[in-house]
């Protein structure tokens, strides 16, 4: 069967504006609201959905003019129920002093049947975990592999992740009766209707402990400081995040671990400033070696290179050593290292020195006057 028109469903012209959209939407909403169709609740059920759906689309600027040029057969192919949590509607349903909104969207548009689902159905995760690790800038260069300790919590031992003492076994809760979840029935300007809770006395695991474990105390976990070992790949940088799938906190009732990620931080290296994947550093000399070019050592991250200083080097000048610099985490290839040279001028000199400068400026033509 065609899908029918959003306008129609709501009974609204194309060109109503948004909040006569909301107000028929109301209106609507209150018309086929189940509780006040007991006799024919599955098909008032059924309405609801659908203006619920129209509203969704036509309240939204973006949706609606989407479906104003293709219909329901556009690019979005139809409404999905599972994607929506139907914002706009519990929005304007909850304005308009209806109560008790998410129960009654949370109950019509679950995929099937209504259902009780207990936690004790549901595999619950660890929490993921982080661990900031300090590391020097020479080991973010060549990759390191090392041991840290870190906080975690674990599967108890003695009861096996269960938390109950071992050789007992859990009751049905009798607050919910094994379902993990309670009914009210509440009231509202529509009248009565059922509220599903989670059950507040075993909190929705539908089972009760009675006699808890007395290592964990009944929690099913324990902390622990574990030994873990790390490969930290060559190029990471500060703020770079490695994972450690299963390393993190244990699963609540033995369910799976989540992750650890290292936060890594490059320490500051007294000789060398990192700037992406090229390296900066500074080299001195003295005056008549900038004047007649030289050859000095520099370091690098890789060991000592020989650099050579042409003849008549001004102060400030970069030179360049091309690939000595940081690799990318690909590996692929490396960063250059930079540089900067810095003349020395002396504020002593010795007799002899002085004489030389003073036989090596007659050689100089005299400064002009730049007044």
């Amino acid at each position: 069967m065609a899908k029918r028109d959003y306008y129609e469903v709501l009974g609204v012209a194309r060109d109503t504006g948004a909040e006569e959209i909301k107000k028929a939407f109301r209106q609507k909403a209150k018309q086929f609201h189940p509780d006040k169709n007991p006799k024919e609740r599955k098909k008032a059920e059924e309405e609801f959905k659908r203006v619920a759906e129209a509203y969704e689309v036509l309240s939204d600027p973006d949706k609606r003019a989407q479906y104003d040029r293709y219909g329901h057969a556009g690019p979005t192919q139809g409404f999905d129920f599972s994607s929506t949590d139907f914002r706009r509607a519990r929005q304007a349903y909850s304005d308009f002093g209806f109560g008790a909104v998410d129960d009654l969207f949370d109950l019509f548009f679950r995929q099937g049947a209504p259902r009780t689902v207990t936690r004790k159905q549901r595999v619950l995760q660890g929490e993921d975990i982080e661990y900031k690790l300090r590391i020097a800038l020479e080991d973010a260069a060549s990759g390191t592999r090392m041991k840290i300790t870190a906080p975690r919590l674990i599967s108890c031992h003695r009861c096996q992740g269960s938390g109950m003492e071992p050789g007992t076994s859990k009751r049905a809760c009798p607050t919910c009766r094994g379902r993990g979840q309670v009914e009210y029935r509440q009231q509202s300007l529509l009248g009565s209707f059922v509220n599903i809770r989670t059950c507040p006395e075993c909190n929705g695991e539908g089972e009760i402990i009675e006699q808890p474990c007395h290592r964990c105390r009944g929690t099913g976990r324990v902390k622990e400081k574990s030994k873990i070992s790390i490969n930290v790949p060559a190029g990471v940088d500060n703020g770079s995040r490695l994972r450690l799938k299963g390393q993190g906190n244990a699963g609540p009732s033995g369910g799976p671990a989540g992750d650890l990620y290292i936060i890594i931080e490059v320490i500051p290296h007294p000789k060398f400033q990192r700037g992406g994947q090229d390296i900066y550093s500074k080299v001195r000399i003295n005056y008549p070696q900038a004047a007649l070019g030289t050859k000095v050592k520099v370091d690098t991250l890789w060991g000592k290179e020989t650099v050579s200083i042409p003849a008549g080097t001004q102060p400030g000048t970069v030179i360049r050593m091309r690939g000595k610099g940081m690799p990318n985490l690909n590996g692929t290839r490396k960063g250059d290292h930079f540089v900067e040279v810095g003349v020395g001028v002396p504020t002593r000199l010795s007799a002899a020195q002085r004489s030389a400068l003073l036989e090596l400026q007659k050689t100089f033509p005299e400064t002009e006057d730049q007044s």
